[in-house]
């Protein structure tokens, strides 16, 4: 028995341990055998045999059981060894495939015309699970170095490509793609995942990501259909004219494009801009600089940087309020109007605002609310808006939306499939009848935005124009952003929109959550708690039939219960779906309360909010019981984005850091509970605080006597 097949015999032995199903365990092995056996592996074989030799089973066959799938935003997911992680083997199967699907479609157009690639800050220095005493391909692997790997395969089979100088954000990839007239675009970058992801977004000649079926017909491509991948060395590519590279001329025609849906000449509000160590230094900043704005840079997150290290949990996502921590502190030394922040690739934005003297934060959807009611009054005011206007939202967006578009007498669609692909794919439908001049605006809840027509994926820089100028007006009549979303709550109705998930981890994790929605799928459910189930919409069905493809049939994996309200004029919604692009399933909580006037807002804001947090606790219940648990109203205050293991985790170690009051020596207490908690990452106690204070009556620190800052 050789080498390779020892370790085999040892990983099948160790994987019968492990409570997965037998069809992931064998993929996984086949897989395994691959890289151990083939010379296209050889440099990782030995991580590998470490990982082997450590018996680290769940790890391994999270790594090999698949390759890493194709979801609403691409391809992404953690760096690391395995067809089921970004590698550069991924990253080069992917560009082979591509080549072949694009050379198909397209011909010798496809060769002529290219592909234009991008990348953001991701670097991967992750040293928890590989050994960092020997090789490691994949250590210190960043978006440059996948961008080239990739150009080395798509000039290998004929492809010109188009290669960014340096770090670009996605939606200056998209408005290339349209500015070059190339067949297909990629760009390198994890978007507002951990530090430890990357991952690859694959675009179309219209500068949108792929929709049902052609972004089935690529995943076959790759996963079938690669005999050889084709590959030249980078430089052999540079000097032979296959490989370009590209950089200003593109950015002052992308600034010139996004800066060009303003629609108003205010410019009183200061702004603090914090791009998240991201790509937003090098699109939303000279965008809003350009036209004039008055923007402090944060100190402290302004430097491109794949590490996130001075962002609160390492997690540069505007969808979460302490991503907003350092531009915070920074707004405490610099008088500002507004707070905006964008994520690594920078189409993605997030907004605070200040009100009475307190900092406001504002969720995907509230934003959404504001440039909806803006952008109205503004065509409007320049008599431009007609019956034929539109406002595109995804089934997940804020219901209020459609309403305030009704009510103003314009169209609205709030029936797309969840990912911004679908509203770009409109909008390539509105272009093709010449009606763009009647699209206002796409929006979706994750802090989504487009206008103009200039690109084919969300832009934190057009939002961010709106917001600045919409905040400018407002300061000069003395008012806020925040105030005037209580002017629209007061017309329309408030709106409370609420997001959680339940991550769950590894090949089990997608089992679970296939469970989930097989039972909330095949289940009569009469009520979730207290709440009566009314009735119930599965977007597998409808048309059209039989689906499109596979990955239509996972786009459409999505269920919407009404529930009823306690009392008239309230409606409740709940939507359940798996995210495309992480290892979570996530839940969508809307309460909408009828107008209230200004004088009795505050009221129903109190009780709406009360009464979703009646709903969510009701609802996650009923979830978290079919996986086995019993979870605890405190389990409501650990931070949302936890792992559910995780959490199940620190209720188990709870009584040991309630112990650590008997070490006498504070040193030795502090650094014993930091251990306890090494399993929750960056900033732990923040992430479990709020849970040990509500039985406990104090936080973690000041229970156990150890000093903040010792």
């Amino acid at each position: 028995m050789d080498s390779a097949d020892k370790f085999l015999s040892k990983a099948r032995k160790g994987f019968n341990g492990i409570k997965v199903s037998d069809s992931q365990k064998e993929s996984a092995l086949k897989w395994l055998e691959l890289w151990l056996k083939e010379d296209a592996f050889i440099d990782y074989v030995p991580q590998i045999h470490y990982l082997i030799d450590r018996e680290e089973w769940d790890f391994l066959i999270d790594s090999f059981y698949q390759i890493i799938p194709f979801g609403t935003g691409g391809r992404r997911g953690p760096v690391g060894i395995g067809p089921n992680r970004i590698n550069i083997w991924t990253v080069q199967s992917s560009a082979q495939g591509h080549s072949q699907y694009l050379i198909k479609k397209y011909g010798e157009e496809a060769k002529t015309r290219g592909i234009v690639l991008a990348y953001d800050v991701r670097c991967f220095t992750d040293v928890s699970v590989y050994n960092a005493q020997i090789p490691n391909p994949v250590m210190n692997l960043d978006g440059k170095g996948l961008a080239m790997a990739a150009a080395e395969v798509y000039a290998a089979n004929g492809i010109s490509v188009f290669l960014f100088e340096g770090i670009r954000s996605t939606p200056e990839l998209s408005f290339s793609i349209r500015h070059l007239k190339a067949v297909a675009g990629a760009l390198f970058s994890a978007s507002h995942n951990l530090p430890t992801d990357n991952g690859k977004k694959v675009y179309d000649n219209f500068g949108g990501q792929l929709i049902p079926p052609d972004d089935q017909i690529l995943v076959d491509e790759v996963t079938h259909k690669i005999k050889d991948i084709l590959r030249i060395a980078y430089e052999d590519a540079l000097d032979q004219g296959l490989v370009s590279l590209v950089g200003e001329e593109i950015d002052a025609a992308y600034q010139k494009a996004a800066a060009s849906v303003s629609l108003s000449g205010a410019r009183s509000a200061r702004v603090i801009f914090s791009p998240l160590h991201g790509t937003g230094i090098t699109s939303v900043y000279p965008v809003l600089k350009n036209l004039g704005f008055e923007v402090m840079l944060d100190p402290k997150t302004e430097n491109m940087s794949g590490g996130f290290e001075n962002v609160t949990f390492n997690i540069p996502n505007p969808e979460i309020e302490a991503s907003f921590d350092t531009a915070l502190a920074f707004a405490g030394v610099v008088e500002a109007d507004i707070i905006l922040n964008t994520d690594p690739d920078a189409d993605r934005i997030g907004v605070m605002a200040r009100h009475k003297g307190e900092w406001k934060f504002l969720n995907g959807n509230e934003i959404g609310i504001l440039l909806t009611q803006f952008a109205i009054s503004k065509y409007r005011e320049k008599q431009i808006l007609g019956r034929d206007n539109l406002i595109v939202e995804t089934i997940v967006t804020s219901s209020l939306i459609k309403k305030i578009a009704e009510e103003n007498g314009i169209q609205c669609v709030n029936d797309l499939l969840v990912g911004f692909k679908y509203i770009g794919s409109l909008m390539n439908e509105l272009e093709e009848k010449g009606r763009m001049d009647d699209f206002i605006l796409g929006t979706e809840e994750s802090h989504g935005y487009i206008a103009g027509n200039y690109c084919r994926d969300k832009d934190a820089s057009c939002a961010a124009v709106w917001v600045c100028e919409l905040a400018s007006e407002l300061k000069d009549e003395g008012k806020t952003l925040y105030g005037y979303l209580g002017e629209i709550y007061s017309q329309y109705g408030y709106c409370h929109n609420y997001l959680t998930e339940i991550r769950l981890l590894g090949a089990k994790g997608m089992e679970q959550i296939q469970g989930i929605m097989d039972h909330l799928r095949e289940t009569r459910i009469d009520s979730f708690g207290s709440f009566q189930v009314l009735d119930k919409k599965d977007h597998w069905e409808g048309e059209p039939q039989p689906h499109l493809s596979l990955t239509n049939t996972i786009s459409r994996n999505v269920l919407v219960y009404g529930l009823k309200a306690p009392e008239d004029g309230v409606s409740i919604k709940v939507t359940v779906r798996p995210s495309g692009t992480e290892p979570k399933i996530k839940m969508y909580f809307e309460v909408i309360s009828r107008p209230a006037g200004p004088g009795g807002l505050n009221q129903t804001k109190a009780k709406t909010v009360e009464l979703k947090d009646r709903i969510e606790k009701d609802f996650m219940k009923y979830c978290y019981r079919l996986l086995g648990a019993d979870f605890p109203d405190r389990g409501f205050l650990l931070f949302w984005q936890l792992p559910f293991i995780d959490k199940l985790k620190y209720f188990e170690i709870e009584k040991d850091i309630v112990g650590l009051r008997g070490i006498e020596n504070p040193e030795e207490r502090k650094n014993r509970l930091y251990e306890l908690l090494g399993f929750l990452g960056s900033n732990p106690v923040d992430k479990i605080d709020p849970a040990f204070k509500a039985k406990f009556e104090t936080g973690i620190l000041e229970y156990l006597g150890i000093q903040t800052g010792s």
